[in-house]
């Protein structure tokens, strides 16, 4: 054996309490992933809608009538107005401007979610170096602490490696 072995500890309250609000924060983390996850498919659900809609010859039909309007969405409002003209005008452009606010929307929803990941990160950042410090002022080794699992550390469970160098 490598001097590798599993010891128990207790962990200090402060630690305990640090490492829940760590594991609450990482919770709020996957739900804020999930925000930005949704806001992705929304921005390429009307990218999609766009693109399709918008071919090359896609305002064929509204402009003169003589060139086929593409596929998609949009494409089909314009070749299937009746009359083409003004209503076919009306139709596509509506679709745009709903293309539009649905890329709005999910942009602001990404970069929201940005911002608050953005902050938590932070907010991460700041409780771990204090549980560090809770922990390496309580006698472990500073690898340990680092690499603590702070969902054990929370339940009041800690477990070193003993590697050598280990405060404990």
């Amino acid at each position: 054996m490598t001097g590798t072995s599993l010891t128990a500890c207790v962990v200090p309250v402060r630690a305990r309490a640090l490492a829940a609000r760590l594991a609450a924060l990482f919770v709020r983390d996957a739900r804020i992933a999930e925000g930005l996850n949704d806001a992705q498919h929304r921005l390429q659900h009307a990218n999609d809608r766009l693109w399709c809609g918008l071919a090359r010859d896609a305002f064929g039909l509204i402009y003169d009538g003589a060139a086929p309007a593409g596929q998609g969405q949009i494409a089909t409002l314009a070749e299937g107005a009746p009359g083409g003209g003004r209503a076919c005008q009306t139709a596509v452009l509506k679709a745009l401007q709903d293309a539009h606010w649905q890329v709005h929307r999910g942009f602001c929803q990404y970069q929201s979610a940005c911002e608050e990941r953005r902050q938590l990160a932070f907010e991460v950042g700041e409780l771990s170096q204090q549980l560090t410090d809770a922990l390496t002022s309580a006698g472990f080794s500073a690898d340990d602490a680092r690499n603590a699992d702070v969902h054990q550390l929370a339940a009041g469970i800690w477990r070193t490696t003993g590697h050598r160098g280990s405060g404990r």
